[in-house]
């Protein structure tokens, strides 16, 4: 039985399940196991708070960040698993952040691009994925470089290639693999941004469920269990975010 009040698990479950939006354009967090079923820490998360509820979980999977968004906000899905930014949470309460990633720049081995700094300047394209953290967060700070949108984070490479475009910009790690497995490409040195990836919900269903949101994340990280499940799904690379003060009353 779930130690929760009724009204607060209904706000979590008005279909009788937990609709668990899942993105596995982030690679870091969720993908595709070798049988096909998702796999990753997203999943992890989501069933442990189905356990949490005591109710039946639904993984409602998505290829791109901002379809798995734009579920929450609709809400077609329950709660789903995001980077903090400001655009969301005009229809998503975000928890505090339970993981903390590098956003990172790919170029050509002969570009003449060698830092960060660089990368906004006039005639200079940079690929991201359609709707991503990095779009969002691009979008508002680069002020001379062309933003180029590939339709999904893990096609950014791919575009990035095909069209011709000046840098890639996305999750370090995935750079990192592109990189090594397409050669002639190098990441620029550290990083131009830190993602704060968090959990939310959709912001009608009211403070009480949303403050529980957040408790279970800050559970979650104090026991252990996001640091286990970062290394049980083999993810370098990504660090557990650090506790903020938020407890169920």
């Amino acid at each position: 039985m779930s130690r929760f009040s009724r009204d607060v698990i209904a706000a979590f479950t008005p279909t009788g399940k937990l609709r668990a939006s899942v993105n596995l354009g982030n690679p870091i967090l969720a993908s595709r196991g070798a049988d096909g079923a998702p796999v990753g820490v997203s999943i992890d998360l989501a069933r442990e708070f189905g356990r949490w509820l005591n109710v039946e979980v639904e993984l409602v999977i998505f290829d791109s960040a901002g379809n798995s968004v734009e579920a929450v906000t609709a809400e077609n899905a329950d709660i789903g698993f995001f980077a903090v930014d400001p655009l969301r949470a005009a229809g998503i309460a975000f928890t505090a952040p339970y993981v903390l990633i590098e956003g990172a720049y790919l170029v050509r081995e002969e570009s003449t691009i060698r830092d960060n700094a660089q990368v906004d300047s006039a005639n200079v394209s940079v690929t991201v994925g359609k709707g991503s953290a990095y779009d969002l967060y691009l979008t508002r700070e680069l002020r001379a470089a062309q933003i180029v949108r590939a339709p999904t984070s893990p096609a950014v490479v791919e575009t990035f290639l095909a069209q011709g475009h000046d840098v890639a910009a996305g999750v370090r790690q995935q750079l990192e693999f592109d990189a090594a497995r397409l050669k002639g490409l190098r990441l620029l040195p550290g990083r131009f941004m830190v993602i704060e990836q968090a959990m939310g919900l959709p912001k009608g269903r009211g403070e009480a469920a949303a403050k529980m949101l957040r408790a279970f994340v800050e559970e979650m990280k104090a026991q252990g269990m996001v640091a286990n499940a970062l290394a049980r799904h083999a993810i370098d690379g990504a660090t557990v975010a650090p506790a903020s003060p938020i407890t169920i009353t």
